[in-house]
């Protein structure tokens, strides 16, 4: 059941773009950490969603994740075929921003800054090891804890108030979607934490449980075909239908914007 608890409107401090059903704000990874850590040394509130294909075309059928996408008060492309696709509006994002990059280059700012964070999602020992090598990588880190995501709703408003105990700053959320953004909207009073990011499978990628797609194959808008090599039964399915979709509705309004833009203006 949708949570009663109302996440704060979106207000968008960059020029944003709208791609068929979701609008991106556009901002560069640096711009975005840059951004994310302003809001938190102003002591502001705000969730960050990263949206790829497979997300924009999920929330088409789900209104509660588009909802909390929307209301979200960042969001930003994390697929690099949203970034060509941009390029049919004239008004093109500047790169993809990555969950899973963000979590490094936040995590690096937080060591600096002294920002504490939390990590939530994935199984118990993944999450650990996922946030030894963070540690190791940036030195200074604080991590005020850590926890698995495998919970029920029971257990839900338990594991807010330890992240709200602990003091943290930054909550990275890693359960997958859309789980994780009911999670968060349901939670959300209940975090303390300032700036809150959905990040999927990042800590498995972090943890060296499963390998990310090289660079060539990212800057190609591939990592999919990648990451269904590595998991056919789970991602066929998602993957054929969101990918299909996603072509064939930026197609027709690729044909439909050319269609206006040849069409003679009406005389008056």
């Amino acid at each position: 059941m949708p949570s009663d608890i109302a996440i704060p409107a979106a207000t968008k401090a960059a020029p944003s773009i709208q791609i068929l059903n979701g609008r991106f704000d556009r901002l560069s990874a640096h711009q975005t950490v840059e951004e994310l850590v302003r809001a938190i040394r102003a002591r502001e509130r705000g969730i960050l969603s990263t949206v790829n294909v497979a997300i924009l075309m999920m929330m088409r059928s789900d209104p509660r994740l588009q909802r909390f996408v929307d209301t979200s008060r960042w969001t930003v492309a994390d697929g690099q075929p949203l970034v060509w696709a941009s390029h049919l509006w004239r008004q093109p994002l500047p790169e993809r921003v990555a969950g899973i990059d963000l979590i490094d280059q936040l995590c690096a700012r937080a060591a600096t800054e002294g920002f504490g964070v939390y990590f939530l999602g994935a199984d118990r020992d993944t999450v650990r090891v996922a946030v030894n090598v963070l540690q190791a990588r940036h030195r200074g880190l604080s991590v005020c804890g850590y926890a698995d995501g495998y919970f029920g709703p029971e257990q839900a408003e338990a594991r807010a108030k330890d992240i709200a105990e602990s003091g943290a700053d930054l909550l990275f959320v890693a359960m997958g979607v859309p789980r994780q953004e009911y999670f968060i909207e349901e939670q959300w009073k209940n975090f303390g934490a300032r700036v809150v990011i959905g990040v999927g499978g990042s800590f498995d990628v972090i943890a060296g449980r499963r390998k990310r797609a090289p660079p060539f194959i990212q800057r190609a808008g591939l990592e999919w075909a990648y990451r269904l090599a590595q998991e056919p039964r789970r991602l066929f399915r998602r993957y054929l239908i969101t990918n299909s979709q996603f072509l064939g509705l930026i197609s027709r309004n690729a044909v439909a914007r050319a269609f206006h833009l040849q069409s003679p203006i009406p005389r008056p």
